[in-house]
This record gives C-alpha cells, sequence and structure tokens, in this order.
C-alpha cells in the first residue's frame, strides 16, 4: 500500500482484510526495520505511481504516532491468523484460553483447554460479575497458575486482541492493570512460553471449547476440574 507517497507494508487478519483499531491501520515501512505504526486508515491508499515519492534510503522514517513496540518481529504479525496445531513443539503443553461476560459487565465466565500429550483437562469457572475483558484476561491468568511444571516449553493461544496486545505487543494498560501485572509476574516463571493470538470461531476445536467453557460458566456456577499439569 501507499502512505504520504511512500510504500509501506499494511497489516492484514486471517481473511485478508487490514486490522483496523479506532480507525487505524498497522504499517510499516520495511519488514526489517523495528517500527511499526497505527496510522488513519483513510491516509493509507493503493500504490499509484504518480504520487510516489522518492524512494526510501533506509533510514528510519518519521514518527508519525509512536512506535508500537520494538522488537516484536512484524511477520509474527502478519502471520497471526489461526494456528496449525501440527507446528506445535512437541512435548510442549498447549492451551486454549476464553473469557464470556453476559452484559459486559455481567455474569462472567473463564474457559480453559490445557493438552500435554494424551492428557487434556478443562476449566470452567464463573468469575463472578466482570466485562469481557476482564474475563478474557482471569482465563489466561487461571491457566497458567494451573501449569505446575515451568520449564516445560507451554504454547498458549487466545482470541483476543486485547490480551495479545496488552502482554505480547506492549499496549498500555488503561484499566485492569494489577491484573495485567499479576499476569506478567506469572510469565516470567516460564522457561519458554509463547502467547499466540488467533482467530476465533473459525473452526479450532480447543479454541471453541474453550468459548463453550465460559459461556456455560458465565451463564451458571459449575464445577471445575481445575487440576494443573
Amino acid at each position: 500500500m501507499m502512505f504520504k507517497g511512500h510504500k509501506v507494508w499494511l497489516q492484514l487478519d486471517a481473511s485478508g482484510q487490514p486490522v483496523v483499531e479506532n480507525n487505524k491501520v498497522l504499517i510499516k515501512y520495511r519488514l526489517d526495520h523495528e517500527y511499526q505504526y497505527w496510522v488513519p486508515a483513510k491516509a493509507v491508499e493503493p500504490i499509484n505511481p504518480k504520487h510516489l515519492k522518492k524512494k526510501n534510503t533506509g533510514k528510519k522514517p518519521g514518527h508519525p504516532e509512536g512506535p508500537l513496540k520494538r522488537g516484536v518481529p512484524f511477520q509474527e504479525l502478519l502471520t497471526a491468523g489461526p494456528a496449525k496445531e501440527e507446528s506445535v513443539l512437541p512435548g510442549s503443553i498447549v492451551i486454549y484460553t476464553d473469557g464470556a461476560s453476559s452484559g459486559n459487565p455481567g455474569p462472567a465466565g473463564i474457559g480453559i483447554v490445557m493438552r500435554y500429550g494424551k492428557h487434556t483437562k478443562e476449566i470452567s469457572r464463573h468469575i463472578g460479575i466482570a466485562t469481557n475483558n476482564i474475563a478474557e484476561l482471569m482465563a489466561i491468568k487461571v491457566a497458567l497458575e494451573a501449569v505446575r511444571t515451568t520449564d516445560i516449553p507451554v504454547r498458549l493461544y487466545t482470541d483476543s486482541r486485547y490480551c495479545y496486545g496488552l502482554l505480547i505487543l506492549g499496549w498500555k494498560p488503561r484499566r485492569n492493570e494489577a491484573l495485567v501485572a499479576a499476569i506478567k509476574k506469572l510469565m516470567k516463571r516460564f522457561q519458554d512460553l509463547k502467547i499466540i493470538k488467533v482467530e476465533g470461531h473459525v473452526g479450532i476445536a480447543a479454541n471453541e471449547q474453550a468459548d463453550r467453557l465460559a459461556r456455560a460458566a458465565a451463564r451458571k456456577k459449575p464445577r471445575s476440574n481445575a487440576a494443573g499439569l
């Protein structure tokens, strides 16, 4: 695409549509640069050779909106679509988390599916009155607390862009600060932990199950089989 007369890379979601946050899209001038920027969506347009400015010399461009976060591989953002479970590191603990709230805020629940080898455990827990964002964060917190062995690789999947942004992309929380801080503290316990963003409701079985568990928990207070792995 083109932004202010320069060629840029534009982040797309799994369906090939631009990722939009607050009417802004995420761009990068070069894939090998550290910086990426949120810019007004209406300012990004298809490339028109007549309007292109002089070729970028490789120097860091101006800072239109401030860096989203340094050191985050842009290719990882570009490929943050549905995960392929067959590519998961062998011997790792695989976790899918989800949160649900009826009313936002309203009765809320969390759902977690944990797998290690042939073993699967599920957690479905009512968490009282909360927003959907709190439920999503709580699901991740409870999941990490349930993992007893921190020296085994852990791959945690969430379909919450809010959680992924706060925990991985370096977004600054405007609320729920204590909960975010508690999760980040838990994350430091693990030798090899990756939190991965997936798209919701695209047929990933474990993610769909986590969603069902969360919704069921929001409606009532089921018993939780929250024994850790």
